[in-house]
């Protein structure tokens, strides 16, 4: 990896070396490889990508905030440039299964703190009787049937991690309205690849399937569990894909 000092000079260019990979960054800017809004890479997977000292990329990065086209708060460095702004795929509604219903179907969500399912104590590697962020999630048709309900517990990790989510343990008390349907746009922006393993069954003896998403991040540690329960019927499947994080 090269090396440089802030009054490193790449030899063959006559210029800083810094001011070169801020140019280089810029460009990666400008063509949406980082888009705009969305967190940059840390410094050491910076110097990894340029092939440069962190102090390097310390000062490129500098550069650019000077110049207004990055900006630095205490998540980490944005890109500012204007330009079309990060869409979330379609398939990473959350909950699993919202927004899919009928037209006129009325949704509600709230969220507690309390002690989750067992099964899902066990899957976020909760101890026992420990409380967590649940989220409820009912869609109902206009008659009042229900069509599907889920419900999710976040792992400690996924509070501590994510700072939007962090935040509902104050107001979880289950009375008011709480949709979280940019749950998944949170944690990517955490910096969190997000690996969903989703399992599709047919409730015994009902006409109606059951669907339970994991979703773990690049270290393998559990984020959200998730048990949906929907008015059809379906043979069983199972699918992963994995979302790559946004710096």
């Amino acid at each position: 990896m090269a090396r440089t000092t802030p009054h490193d000079h790449h030899e063959n260019e006559g210029q800083p070396l810094y001011w070169r990979i801020a140019t280089q960054l810029l460009g990666e800017l400008r063509d949406g490889t980082v888009p705009p809004g969305e967190r940059l890479p840390g410094e050491r997977r910076l110097a990894q990508h340029f092939e440069v000292s962190r102090e390097t990329v310390r000062q490129a990065l500098e550069v650019l905030r000077h110049s207004g086209l990055v900006a630095t708060d205490r998540r980490g460095s944005h890109a500012t440039l204007h330009g079309r702004p990060v869409q979330s795929p379609v398939s990473l509604a959350f909950p699993v299964g919202a927004g899919t219903t009928e037209h006129g179907a009325v949704d509600r969500a709230t969220v507690t703190w309390e002690e989750p399912p067992p099964e899902h104590a066990a899957a976020l590697g909760l101890a026992p009787h420990r409380p967590t962020l649940v989220h409820r999630y009912e869609s109902a048709s206009p008659d009042g049937h229900a069509l599907r309900t889920a419900v999710t517990s976040f792992s400690a990790v996924a509070l501590r991690e994510v700072e939007e989510l962090g935040r509902y343990r104050e107001r979880a008390d289950g009375s008011a309205a709480a949709q979280l349907r940019r749950t998944y746009d949170w944690m990517r922006k955490a910096g969190l690849t997000l690996h969903h393993r989703d399992s599709i069954t047919q409730v015994a003896d009902a006409s109606s399937v059951r669907v339970t998403r994991r979703v773990h991040d690049q270290y393998a540690r559990p984020l959200e569990i998730t048990d949906l329960v929907v008015d059809a019927q379906q043979d069983a499947l199972v699918y992963e894909f994995t979302v790559p994080a946004a710096g």
